[in-house]
């Protein structure tokens, strides 16, 4: 991934909504204090060998303070993709993160910006929920010195021995499903600029999405990508006139840290992977339908644990980017992994329990579409509703397209039979 934040800042953002006062000095010194406990500061990149090393010291931490404003979440909106799209500057000993804060009624925004090479969404979940609790008690502090280098590569070979082979052995069926996919028109291909937009899944809806896919026997991340599916499709209706691509990709992506066996709450790091799934989605097809032939294909790579492997494929994207011009890397993914969209789908609750004290009340997410995808839904559920941040490359999507496809997204939703 450090590839792909040399060719477009690659970061990720958390947004979490704190019960307190924001007091702006004092946050700022909390956290700086809590990152230097934790090692996560002066960050060492060596980008030929795409390895990483923290040197420890004081951190360069500041929080940028917004403006309380009545339309709070267009202001968040415009902040997250700020930081989405602004890099960081990897001089020698930075720090990976970067923070902003905007006062609410008897609580306070907290986002979390950060270089996405370096962690996933649940080390980050981690690191967020015991900075605020730093905060919030300040003689009680929770975080101490992390794991930073736990070994997952060595985990992944002993304890999957044949999960490369089988990686490789499927790889050939991935790239004719991918060579049969319709491809997103990148208006200006050397433009990576995201654009990011918001919309929640309140209760009921939620309530219906997981009644839905119980009903349907798949799973609520199956039915997920079945959704993005369709509400990609009416944005690609000259491909059912076209002779051979004429199916949608879409891509997902699995958190790796129970299957390699980590101390998940001290492991910090990124351990991610990956797979993909291709459909037609013919006109007329019900969501049912579409959620069950996507089952059959998220069965298949659960069963081989396919996801497993995709260092290798990383690896060998890697390798043959060395040998293409700047240009060249910005078109390799557009042109040999035609996807549509994306998904990462988290569960707060089971990682921050929003009911407690220092529960967050409300919390989402933003992450860079990089140059794999030109669509990212951020799936995040929190109490009893899901918020969904859609990030996206304005060269292929603009802002009208955006909202056709959440309009889509809550259409087919509200098609879902209500919980009994």
């Amino acid at each position: 991934m450090l590839e792909w934040d040399e060719m477009h800042p690659y970061n990720a953002v958390h947004v979490a909504r704190v019960p307190g006062v924001l007091e702006a000095q004092r946050l700022q010194a909390s956290l700086s204090a809590a990152l230097e406990r934790a090692g996560l500061t002066r960050l060492v990149l060596d980008s030929w060998q795409c390895v990483y090393a923290y040197q420890d010291g004081p951190a360069a931490c500041e929080v940028k303070i917004l403006a309380d404003e009545p339309e709070a979440d267009l202001a968040l909106c415009a902040e997250v993709e700020w930081q989405i799209n602004t890099p960081f500057v990897p001089t020698p000993g930075f720090t990976p993160f970067r923070f902003f804060a905007m006062p609410a009624t008897d609580s306070f925004f907290l986002g979390l910006a950060y270089f996405h090479p370096v962690a996933d969404a649940e080390a980050i979940v981690h690191l967020l929920r015991t900075l605020v609790r730093d905060y919030l008690r300040p003689n009680h502090s929770a975080l101490a010195k992390l794991d930073r280098y736990p070994s997952h590569q060595a985990h992944l070979l002993l304890r999957y021995p044949g999960v490369v082979a089988r990686k490789l052995f499927a790889f050939a069926g991935q790239l004719r499903r991918l060579r049969q996919s319709h491809r997103p028109r990148y208006r200006e291909p050397q433009n990576l600029h995201n654009g990011f937009s918001f919309f929640s899944m309140p209760r009921e809806r939620l309530c219906s999405l997981v009644a839905a896919a119980k009903d349907w026997d798949v799973t609520v991340n199956d039915l997920l990508l079945a959704l993005l599916l369709q509400s990609v499709a009416p944005l690609t209706g000259q491909r059912l006139r076209a002779k051979k691509r004429r199916q949608i990709s879409v891509g997902c992506i699995v958190n790796l840290r129970k299957e390699l066996g980590m101390d998940r709450a001290r492991g910090f790091g990124l351990f991610l992977g990956s797979f993909i799934v291709t459909h037609p989605v013919l006109e007329g097809m019900n969501l049912r339908e579409l959620a069950g032939d996507i089952r059959q294909q998220t069965r298949a790579i659960k069963q081989h644990r396919l996801y497993l492997a995709t260092p290798v494929e990383l690896a060998l994207g890697r390798f043959v980017l060395r040998f293409f011009s700047p240009a060249r890397r910005k078109k390799f993914y557009q042109k040999n992994y035609p996807l549509w969209g994306g998904l990462t789908n988290m569960n707060l609750n089971s990682l921050w329990e929003p009911s407690t004290e220092e529960g967050p009340i409300d919390y989402f997410r933003a992450v860079s579409t990089g140059p794999a995808t030109p669509l990212v839904f951020s799936v995040t559920t929190v109490g009893d509703h899901a918020n969904v941040g859609l990030s996206y490359r304005t060269t292929v999507f603009s802002a009208e397209d955006i909202e056709c496809v959440q309009r889509h997204f809550r259409q087919q939703l509200e098609q879902l039979r209500e919980p009994t």
